[in-house]
Order: C-alpha cells, then sequence, then structure tokens
C-alpha cells in the first residue's frame, strides 16, 4: 500500500495536482517503481479559478495515427468535488439544428473568434459526473474543483483560449473530434465504467475491507482509493497505519487487502 502525496502543477487558469501518475511528465517514483510504467491511467485534482482552454483529445488511434507509435488516447471523466454556484463547463458543441459542423465551419468561428456559438455550456454542481470521451469538445469552467480519471496521456488539442496568447492546434485539433453517444450530465450514480477505467463510491461508517484483484499480479490490477471526503485511518496487512483526510489517495498492490476505518465517502478507481 502506498500513499501518494499530491504534484502540484500552476497553471494560468488555477493548479492540478496529479496525484497518481507514472507518466514520465510528473511521475511518483514509488508507485512507478513498484507498479511500472505500463500503468494505464492517471489521476488528477484540477482547481481551475478561471475557464480552461476548449481542447480535444485523440483516441488511441487518431494518437498513433498524429504523435507517432507508443502513444495512447485520452478518454477521461470528471467527478465534481466542489463548485461556485454559477460554474459551468463546455460539453461537446451545440447540436440544435441536429447537424455536424464542417471542419471548414469551425475553422472560420475559430479564426474570428466566434467559436463560442457553437459551444455546449453547462451548469454543473457538486457531486456531478462527466463522462469525456476522446473526441469530445469540452473545457472546464471557472469555479470548479475536480477529481480527474483518465488514461495516461497528456496530449491536448488546444482548438480555442478565450484570448489568451498561448498556443492552439486547429488542425489536430479538428481531425480528431467525434461527438456520438455522449453521456449526459447527471449526479455520480455510485458505480460507473468504460473501456478503460471503472469507479465505485463507497460511503463507510465504522470499517470496511477490500483486497484489490490478483489478476495477473500485473500493474493495471493495481486498485487507487481516494478520499472524497470525510477522515479516518487505513491499515494494511503488515499493520502499518496510515491517516486519511480529504483529498488523501492511496495504491493497493495486486492481492494486497486493507482496511479502512472512520467516516469516509471514498471512491475506487480500477484498471480495465
Amino acid at each position: 500500500m502506498l500513499k501518494l502525496d499530491p504534484i502540484r502543477s500552476d497553471k494560468v487558469w488555477g493548479y492540478e495536482n496529479w496525484i497518481a501518475s507514472v507518466h514520465p511528465v510528473a511521475p511518483h517514483k514509488d508507485f512507478l517503481d513498484q507498479c511500472g510504467s505500463e500503468y494505464p491511467l492517471l489521476v488528477k485534482v484540477i482547481q481551475a479559478n478561471e475557464s480552461l482552454s476548449v481542447q480535444v483529445h485523440p483516441d488511441d488511434n487518431d494518437a498513433v495515427r498524429l504523435e507517432g507509435e507508443g502513444n495512447r488516447g485520452k478518454t477521461e471523466c470528471w467527478y465534481v468535488l466542489d463548485a461556485e454556484p454559477d460554474a459551468k463547463l463546455v460539453f461537446g458543441l451545440k447540436n440544435d439544428s441536429g447537424k455536424d459542423y464542417s471542419k471548414e465551419e469551425l475553422a472560420s468561428a475559430i479564426k474570428n473568434n466566434t467559436l463560442e456559438k457553437y459551444l455546449n455550456n453547462v451548469s454543473v454542481k457538486k457531486g456531478d459526473f462527466i463522462f469525456i470521451p476522446s473526441g469530445t469538445v469540452h473545457a472546464i469552467g471557472g469555479g470548479l474543483r475536480l477529481l480527474e480519471v483518465q488514461q495516461s496521456c497528456d496530449l491536448t488539442y488546444r482548438l480555442y483560449d478565450w484570448g489568451r496568447p498561448r498556443e492552439v492546434h486547429i488542425e489536430k485539433g479538428l481531425d480528431v473530434i467525434k461527438e456520438d453517444n455522449l453521456r449526459p450530465i447527471s449526479p455520480f450514480e455510485n458505480e460507473f465504467e468504460c473501456n478503460y477505467f471503472s469507479l465505485k463510491k463507497i460511503p463507510v461508517s465504522g470499517g470496511y475491507s477490500m483486497m484489490a484483484s490478483s489478476g495477473n499480479k500485473t500493474s493495471s490490477d493495481w486498485q487507487l482509493i481516494f478520499v472524497i471526503s470525510g477522515e479516518g485511518k487505513v491499515k494494511d496487512s503488515d499493520g502499518k497505519i496510515q491517516q486519511l483526510k480529504a483529498e488523501d489517495i492511496i495504491a493497493v498492490s495486486p492481492g494486497e487487502k486493507i482496511t479502512l476505518e472512520g467516516k469516509l465517502e471514498i471512491m475506487k478507481i480500477m484498471c480495465k
């Protein structure tokens, strides 16, 4: 069992904490050493004081096509940890007319700073869940704090940045947009799974024991426990005890048993 310390990265819009990572940009050394570089997920806490750029991520095939062998796509999800009363985010493109927009139309809107009229802005609140398949146009708005679970990938194509003078990637971004079968935003319903990860929210009042699946004892068999709220402690099979509070995260190795005690709400994060 490893308790992982956040690796903070300050941004023009706020900051993000990489809380479980083997990605070369910011790896947790102990996690990397024990789990290995093939662990397929990356988990962050994002604090957005201002809006992030409007962006899109490639899927696995497009990542290889555009960036070369060894790259993977980025499907992700967000769980809203906190939200100001008027918090919003961009979730896909508007589809009022029932038609898809051409690349030429969107490129012209970006050039003329009129892309905002094409964006689907949605209000969100604490406890909401947003699934962002690769290819979805999206942007986190200001006043939001999110738990983000994603493929271990740092490929972002920035389409529009609200007038900030940062690099944009219009050609690649427009090339990878897919707006198929978006799941409606709603309060998290205790469990979720997709092709890359699964999440389960568990209330703990008193005690809770679990064992990470032994499987083939590969890096993908590690499980993560993120504390959404509350406080308590966790004990591993060797009797080692760690104190826990909100936004702490522990990595549990395959076949290891842990016991949580206290009053907590946790998110169990597993690879698929």
